[in-house]
């Protein structure tokens, strides 16, 4: 079972295959691993222990950063996140960790749960991929319907003042030069840099 897998100078986190949305560029429809890892098809989600054993067994401060990113949505695994965060934080305070999410927290949980990514994450990164709730449904297929997208939104505006960097990105591939300058536009609105990333094949 792989809990951990290296992506370029960043150790990645694996701790759920359970997702809210079936993007059409999802990583996981061209195999079973990334950037060369083993299988990240889990065969059960390990225990909050066991991710955090699995962390210190990778020397985790042979990397610039930690992130919570495997073959799923880790906000699904909320509270065991966050308390692998708090071990990280009490045994290595020097390690930047960083969360990729689709933005959908509060939408899993019913309530607004932004408050408790406080002193978590230095960076989060949320996947806009679409400059509309109708575009963002076509592609990503959220469970959620259209309200996928303002929860999206909303969820970004309510962690801002609780992590250092929070981010929207978008793949290059998928969006017309149009989308992508409204993509810019919303990001400002909600006052988030855009990161403009490739597809994965």
């Amino acid at each position: 079972m792989t809990i951990t897998y290296v992506v370029e100078n960043g150790l990645y986190i694996n701790m759920t295959n359970r997702c809210t949305n079936r993007c059409d560029f999802c990583i996981r429809k061209n195999g079973d691993g990334a950037y060369g890892s083993d299988s990240l098809w889990l065969e059960r989600e390990p225990s909050k222990e066991e991710v955090w054993e699995a962390i210190v067994a990778a020397e985790p401060t042979s990397y610039c950063e930690i992130v919570f990113c495997g073959y799923g949505e880790p906000t699904c695994r909320l509270d065991d996140m966050l308390w692998v965060c708090g071990q990280i934080r009490a045994t290595y305070p020097a390690l930047k960790i960083r969360l990729n999410t689709n933005g959908h927290a509060s939408l899993i949980y019913g309530e607004d749960v932004a408050s408790r990514f406080a002193g978590c994450f230095d960076t989060v990164s949320i996947s806009l991929n679409a400059p509309s709730a109708e575009e963002y449904d076509a592609i990503c297929h959220s469970k959620y319907g259209l309200a996928a997208f303002d929860g999206m939104f909303s969820f970004a505006k309510a962690v801002k003042p609780y992590v250092p960097c929070v981010m929207f990105s978008v793949v290059r591939q998928f969006l017309s030069q149009t989308a992508l300058e409204e993509c810019r536009r919303l990001c400002d609105t909600v006052g988030v840099t855009l990161k403009i990333r490739e597809y994965i094949s």
